[in-house]
């Protein structure tokens, strides 16, 4: 049986600026770091309600996620934060020059504000972020 989301990976090329990015521009706290020897990896993750992202880093440059960041440069799909203010968190990531797919936020899935950060603002990954409209 599911019974949740365990964790999202993000392959990243640079682990230390990815942690930075998640605690300083996305608010996210940042739990620990590991390394798994035996995949060959670094980890570094952070505790989201029932949830986690783990960023994966290949581990002295070596291994299955080294390959997948040669490649692809790292990501998946796309990842979501809820915003309780859109428009201030535009503003404050422009300020920090991420690019956006739109220039403004419009109406997406369950009546939400939403706008897509451009996937090489963030190591290849595509972000969303989602404001419900009561």
């Amino acid at each position: 049986m599911i019974t949740g989301l365990n964790h999202i990976a993000i392959a990243v090329p640079d682990l230390d600026k990815a942690i930075e990015r998640f605690m300083n521009d996305f608010g996210q706290t940042f739990d620990h770091k590991e390394d798994v020897a035996s995949a060959k990896t670094s980890t570094a993750f952070f505790p989201i309600d029932k949830t986690s992202i783990e960023l994966v880093h290949p581990l002295n440059g070596e291994g299955p996620i080294q390959k997948y960041i040669e490649k692809k440069g790292g990501g998946m799909h796309h990842l979501c934060f809820e915003s309780d203010n859109i428009e201030e968190d535009i503003a404050r990531l422009k300020t920090k020059g991420y690019e956006f797919l739109s220039d403004e936020p419009y109406i997406g899935a369950h009546n939400c504000k939403v706008i897509f950060i451009h996937p090489k603002s963030c190591d290849g990954v595509l972000i969303e972020l989602s404001q419900p409209m009561d």
